[in-house]
């Protein structure tokens, strides 16, 4: 069973379906009292970083899922969920801290246009929930005006091209993100949530 988190920021009933879609059963979490019993959880997102932040905290859910990530269970960020892994953001409340499960911070979009919204390709460039680096990039669906900048570059698995190259997928171990969204991006991104959703079944 997969866990959505459920804190007010989230496209949940969109994930929800394309999680039923690919075969993996799942609920809505909404506090730590909600974890016991799952294989995966994952963290959606859209808004704003800061009042994200805020409200994991309100519900207890930011210690709730540090715990569950260095416990070495499966985390899976999604967009903004994505953006919450990392330490700080220059979106939101001033000093407003992330889930710090990633060195690094979430920083303004380079683009053409300040929100990048659309499909794009993704190129792999390290091991991750994707297809090998050597078979054709595949499309995804992006709606963003931040990226994550990582301090470590051995964390990035794939990049998007948007006027600026920025990780599109960042992972080690149990903690992965994608900035994408694989629940709007068709069979791809099925096949993504499929891949991350055999690594909760291990």
């Amino acid at each position: 069973m997969i866990g959505v988190v459920d804190y007010g920021a989230g496209n949940l009933g969109s994930v929800r379906n394309a999680l039923d879609r690919a075969g993996l059963p799942s609920r809505p979490v909404a506090t730590p009292e909600d974890l016991p019993g799952l294989s995966g959880l994952i963290l959606p997102g859209v808004g704003s970083f800061g009042p994200a932040a805020a409200a994991l905290d309100a519900s207890g859910m930011t210690e709730g899922l540090r715990a569950w990530a260095l416990s070495g269970r499966p985390l899976l960020g999604i967009c903004l969920g994505l953006q919450l892994l990392f330490e700080r953001s220059e979106e939101g409340e001033a000093g407003r801290p992330g889930l710090g499960l990633f060195a690094g911070r979430v920083v303004r979009l380079d683009g053409p246009r300040a929100v990048h919204i659309g499909w794009n390709r993704v190129r792999v460039v390290g091991p991750g929930p994707l297809a090998p680096p050597d078979e054709e990039p595949d499309w995804f669906y992006f709606v963003h005006g931040y990226v994550v900048r990582p301090d470590e570059e051995a964390i990035v698995a794939a990049v998007a091209d948007y006027g600026c190259v920025f990780a599109a997928v960042v992972g080690r171990r149990n903690v992965w993100g994608v900035q994408f969204h694989p629940e709007k991006s068709g069979p791809a991104g099925l096949a993504v949530l499929r891949a991350w959703g055999a690594s909760c079944s291990r």
